[in-house]
């Protein structure tokens, strides 16, 4: 199986499961080996007191692209820690797109990189995420 093939099965097992991604109105716009884009667009249930995207679904967009490219390689795969800077607001009906790319995986530990920007390319956050791969496979590569 190829890389890239194994990341796409990878998220679709992945994606199967993941209400809370669907639920929030995310789309999984592509998938490579350590590598994840998702999107949502702002709604207004996604506004805070201040009239912008709430910090929490931006967090959890980039979190969501963290875990789809560190879940790549077909082995379960935790967010250990991760930290945002939040850099400008989401705005309502806006688009965020999150883009995670590998820094660095060794062993069992890796470092994610995330950038979330709007429809006008600017950058509305930076995310890094550390992961810990666990027991277990996202699907059977023997099936197939």
């Amino acid at each position: 199986m190829t890389p890239q093939a194994r990341a796409e099965r990878s998220a679709d097992a992945m994606w199967a499961n993941d209400a809370a991604s669907k639920w929030l109105g995310m789309t999984l716009d592509a998938v490579g080996p350590g590598t994840a884009t998702l999107s949502f667009q702002v709604r207004d249930h996604h506004l805070n007191g201040h009239a912008i995207c709430h910090g929490g679904y931006i967090f959890a967009l980039a979190d969501s692209a963290f875990a789809f490219a560190c879940n790549s390689y077909n082995a379960v795969t935790v967010a250990q820690q991760n930290t945002i800077t939040y850099l400008s607001p989401g705005k309502p009906n806006e688009h965020l797109t999150a883009i995670a790319i590998e820094s660095s995986r060794n062993g069992r530990s890796g470092v994610y990189d995330v950038t979330v920007t709007g429809a006008d390319g600017r950058k509305v956050a930076l995310f890094r995420g550390l992961s810990r791969t666990i027991k277990g496979q996202l699907f059977d590569e023997e099936t197939p």
